[in-house]
């Protein structure tokens, strides 16, 4: 195992200082009316999100969802009932969950794959006469 020096020592708690300083989880509900999780921050501002579109929490429970603890000196929100964490500067990022997650839900995602199923005589047809125009424009390299 490397050894830790001074040096090393001193940037990781700069760096740790610094995230102290960025908005942190005050406290943190679950709004069941509007479908939203609420967390203040220590700015004052309050930001909302929906369960459904965050790893972990899609699917869950109204019940699971309303039981919400912040750790981590305000970095972390914790859901005992469904043993799901987040990490606050990811979610304030947009990140909602790992890529893999976040690639098959993020809108544009849903979107394709929405598109890509479709099969119709609108899709067709227009395969039939991009077919009759050579077909699919080859792929140019170096663009």
């Amino acid at each position: 195992m490397a050894e830790l020096t001074t040096a090393a020592f001193e940037a990781a708690q700069a760096r740790g200082e610094e995230r102290l300083r960025a908005p942190r989880a005050v406290s943190a509900h679950y709004d069941a009316s509007r479908d939203r999780v609420i967390v203040l921050l220590t700015t004052g501002i309050e930001v909302g999100f929906p369960p459904g579109a965050v790893e972990g929490l899609a699917g869950a429970a109204a019940a699971d969802l309303a039981e919400i603890e912040v750790e981590a000196f305000g970095l972390g929100l914790h859901f005992p009932r469904l043993d799901a964490d987040l990490y606050v500067p990811a979610l304030l990022e947009g990140l909602l969950g790992t890529k893999r997650w976040m690639g098959e839900h993020s809108p544009a995602a849903v979107l394709g794959a929405s598109g890509g199923r479709k099969r119709g005589g609108t899709k067709a047809m227009a395969a039939r006469e991009n077919g009759k125009r050579g077909g699919r424009p080859k792929k140019i390299s170096g663009i």
